[in-house]
């Protein structure tokens, strides 16, 4: 059974083949830690684990290496430290220690390694050195800037030209820049920031761009030519197109290197409730207060619903279903089970075949559906089964007793909401429409509501 996977870069899905099947590498882009992940960033993190997961199956734990980088030098960073009026190191572990916490509970693999930016400045400043020396860089006042011009096909990535590039960026106008696409690789830092010796024999302390961190970080980890790259789309132009650039251009042999990574791969955009998630609106959504109203399997089943190349729509109603469903699963699965009868247990063939296709979880979840109504049926094969496809995916890895236990530790509705939501399902009691008053009253025991009918109409309390 072979492996297809999308490529951004060629624009085509095609057979995976890695450089050593013995080694297998993979980049992802992580978190800048200067606040909680909200869950728009949970959607790489989980469709890349689940790429980890199949990859793991494939060619064996022991031949995958996993990146998954923690910026933790940024503006944004210190920004928030200083209205925070704490140290940049106190946020930045903090906020490290709650986004380990939070991808715990979706059920996320630790990756093989985690570097951090602050760990690899010396690797960074190699690598920008490089690039001055190849012509690629230069110096302008105590900045360091790649100059886009000086390669042939920066572009290739996102598929535009510079002009259409540069008219859909926020080109940040200088007057010491060659040119207007030309990005910063080390810049100066001011009073108060992280600031280490600057390279390229500029005097004053510095720190690095953004871009420069994950090119120096993937190759002391992975190498200069690694088989996956991973993220979001919104990545795409110009973090991703800009790695290729420094990454191709330092290391320079365009035998072995010219695609920094030899598959590009992009999950879509998610919406909350069909509008783009903004604190704005009042839509932005943390991991961690979702997680408040939901268990973590919920979440990541919800996620794994639609094909991640695919745009998401992230609603309260797809969660509720997506409990729904396990909860059907995991009481197929109350009955004693022995590890033994789980290994010796093969992974179902559809299942595989599913995610071999470019990761296609929505046919991989519609064959767990056949395994579940097998095993409703009485078929402990079809239920061991369907344990061990689903754990491949990161799901039914709890014991049923404590996933049934889970409780919300909130209530996600306000009471508005739930008065609105009474009244509709006493409108379907008197109209007779017992089907859709339980619905609505199933929906609110998801979100931890208790209803209890009585003489004097209706009351509810959180379970």
């Amino acid at each position: 059974m072979t492996l297809e996977l999308y490529n951004t870069l060629k624009r085509t899905k095609h057979i995976f083949k890695p450089i050593d099947p013995q080694n297998v590498r993979m980049y992802v882009c992580g978190p800048t830690v200067y606040d909680y992940a909200h869950i728009g960033n949970a959607r790489p993190i989980i469709i890349f684990d689940l790429l980890f997961r199949v990859l793991r199956n494939y060619y064996g734990p022991e031949h995958i290496t996993y990146a998954r980088n923690i910026t933790d030098v940024d503006d944004k960073i210190n920004k928030r430290a200083e209205e925070k009026n704490i140290s940049i190191y106190q946020l930045t572990e903090q906020t490290i220690e709650q986004f380990h916490q939070d991808i715990s509970a979706l059920n996320v693999l630790r990756p093989t390694v985690e570097p951090k930016a602050t760990d690899h400045i010396t690797q960074m400043k190699i690598m920008i050195e490089c690039l001055e020396e190849k012509g690629h860089a230069y110096v302008a006042e105590d900045h360091v800037l790649f100059h886009v011009p000086s390669m042939e096909n920066y572009g290739k990535l996102s598929g535009r030209s510079i002009d259409e590039m540069q008219a859909g960026a926020r080109v940040e106008v200088a007057p010491y820049k060659k040119d207007p696409m030309d990005f910063v690789l080390w810049k100066p830092s001011k009073e108060g920031e992280p600031s280490w010796p600057s390279p390229c024999n500029i005097n004053t302390s510095g720190r690095p761009g953004w871009h420069i961190e994950c090119s120096a970080m993937a190759a002391e980890h992975l190498g200069e030519n690694f088989d996956i790259h991973g993220g979001g789309i919104d990545l795409v132009f110009p973090h991703h197109e800009n790695e290729i650039a420094q990454s191709t251009c330092a290391h320079g042999n365009a035998d072995t290197t010219e695609q920094m990574a030899n598959v590009w791969m992009h999950n879509g955009f998610l919406q909350v409730e069909g509008e783009k998630m903004s604190k704005s609106l009042g839509n932005f959504i943390t991991i961690y207060d979702t997680l408040q109203d939901w268990p973590g399997e919920a979440v990541r089943l919800t996620m794994l619903q639609t094909q991640y190349r695919q745009p998401i729509n992230w609603t309260a109603k797809g969660l509720s279903e997506s409990k729904k469903q396990l909860d059907k699963w995991y009481s197929v699965l109350k009955t004693e089970e022995t590890d033994k009868q789980d290994h010796d247990t093969a992974i179902c063939s559809e299942v595989l075949s599913a995610l071999h296709d470019d990761l296609n979880t929505p046919k991989a979840i519609s064959h767990l559906h056949s395994l579940y109504k097998h095993a409703f049926e009485g078929s402990k094969e079809a239920a061991h089964t369907l344990k061990v496809s689903a754990q491949l995916m990161g799901l039914l890895d709890q014991k049923p007793e404590h996933w049934f236990a889970w409780k919300p530790s909130r209530t996600s509705l306000n009471e508005a909401q739930i008065a609105e939501l009474i009244i509709a399902r006493n409108a379907a009691r008197k109209n007779k429409d017992f089907a859709e008053a339980d619905r609505i009253r199933d929906e609110l025991i998801d979100m931890g509501i208790v209803l209890k009918d009585g003489p004097e109409g209706t009351t509810w309390s959180v379970s």
